[in-house]
C-alpha cells in the first residue's frame, strides 16, 4: 500500500514506479498514460513557459512512461499501453493551443510505437476522450463548457467509468489483434 508520489515528467520518478510495480506485482503488462494538464489559452497567448509546461507532462511524460516500461514487458513476452490523447487531437480546436499541440502530438507517437514495439509484442493504442465530466474539465470557462455540452450529439459530456471501460477492453487480450489504432471516445462530437 500507500499512495505513490510520482511526476510523469521525470526519469527518475518513472523508475520508482516501475521499481515498485515490480517489487508488488512481479512484472508490468499494461501501462496506461494518463496524467495531462489543460492550457486554455490560444497561440497569440501562449507564452513559452507555458508551452513548455504543457508538453513537459503531455508528451515528455508520456515517451518516458512508455520507455520505463519497454524492458520489464518484454521480459515478460509483451504488454499493452493505452495513450491518452485527446478528441481535440482530431481538429484544430481553438483556444487551447499547447493542449491541442500536446495531444496531436501523442496521436503520432503512438502509432510510431506501435510500429516500433510490436516485435516485442507491445501493443500501444491511443484513445481520443471528449469532453469527461471532472476536475480538468471543470478548469474551462463556463461558457465554454455550455457551447461544447450543446455541440455533443448525446447531449452530455462522458464519465470516467466509460472511458475506463475501453482502456480495460484495449489492455485485454480481446485487444490482441489491436495496435496503433485510435478511438474516439466524445459521445459523437467528431463524428
Amino acid at each position: 500500500g500507500g499512495i505513490l508520489v510520482h511526476d510523469i515528467a521525470d526519469e527518475v520518478s518513472w523508475q520508482r514506479v516501475v521499481d515498485n510495480a515490480l517489487t508488488r506485482f512481479g512484472r508490468i503488462d499494461v501501462l496506461v498514460n494518463n496524467a495531462g494538464v489543460l492550457s486554455t489559452k490560444p497561440f497569440e497567448a501562449t507564452e513559452p513557459i507555458e508551452f513548455d509546461r504543457v508538453m513537459r507532462v503531455n508528451q515528455r511524460g508520456t515517451f518516458l512512461g512508455m520507455r520505463a516500461v519497454m524492458g520489464p514487458m518484454r521480459e515478460v513476452g509483451g504488454g499493452a499501453i493505452v495513450i491518452t490523447s485527446s478528441g481535440a487531437a482530431l481538429t484544430g480546436t481553438p483556444g487551447m493551443f499547447a493542449y491541442v499541440a500536446s495531444k496531436w502530438a501523442l496521436r503520432g507517437m503512438s502509432k510510431a510505437a506501435a510500429r516500433d514495439l510490436a516485435k516485442y509484442n507491445i501493443r500501444v493504442n491511443a484513445i481520443l476522450p471528449g469532453i469527461i465530466d471532472t476536475a480538468m474539465a471543470a478548469e474551462n470557462p463556463p461558457d465554454s463548457l455550455s457551447m461544447f455540452k450543446s455541440m455533443i450529439p448525446f447531449g452530455r459530456f462522458g464519465t470516467p467509468e466509460e472511458i475506463a471501460a475501453l482502456v480495460a477492453f484495449l489492455v485485454s487480450d480481446e485487444a490482441r489483434y489491436i495496435t496503433g489504432a485510435e478511438f474516439a471516445i466524445d459521445g459523437g462530437l467528431n463524428a
